[in-house]
């Protein structure tokens, strides 16, 4: 899928989700979604993409796939630049600090991502970039 098109298809999903409280769009590829929202590491706007999300305890495991593209997803490297942004979970909204993973972790996680959508796997295999795994903690 081109950039574009993926680009609007996700705005559409986000606009679905916050409007219905993800009543509509909380379960995709037979996951949970959550939105989360980034500040723009050039513009500064706020950016919001819904992302398939695993749980560990409070933390929310995330995984910056992009479909197995050469670059990291914007969210990603909006999280570089400033590593709070704002998740939503249903109808309930929080903040959120982003840990990207450490390699020996990501590799234990991987299993389990792989378990939860299989087309992981497939977009890892399409890139050379390791493909970042976060950790969304509960801001204080």
């Amino acid at each position: 899928m081109r950039d574009r098109n993926a680009r609007a298809l996700s705005t559409f999903h986000s606009v679905v989700y916050r409007l219905t409280e993800g009543r509509i769009g909380r379960r995709l590829a037979n996951n949970d979604m959550l939105l989360l929202t980034t500040r723009g590491k050039k513009t500064g706007k706020q950016h919001t993409v819904p992302l398939l999300y695993l749980r560990d305890d409070d933390d929310l495991i995330v995984i910056a796939s992009w479909g197995g593209r050469p670059h990291h997803p914007h969210w990603y490297t909006n999280l570089e630049t400033e590593s709070q942004g704002e998740v939503q979970v249903s109808g309930k909204r929080w903040r959120v600090n982003a840990e990207p993973m450490e390699e020996n972790e990501r590799r234990q996680w991987w299993p389990t991502i792989v378990k939860a959508h299989r087309g992981y796997a497939d977009y890892q295999a399409r890139t050379d970039r390791p493909i970042p795994v976060v950790r969304l903690r509960p801001a204080d």
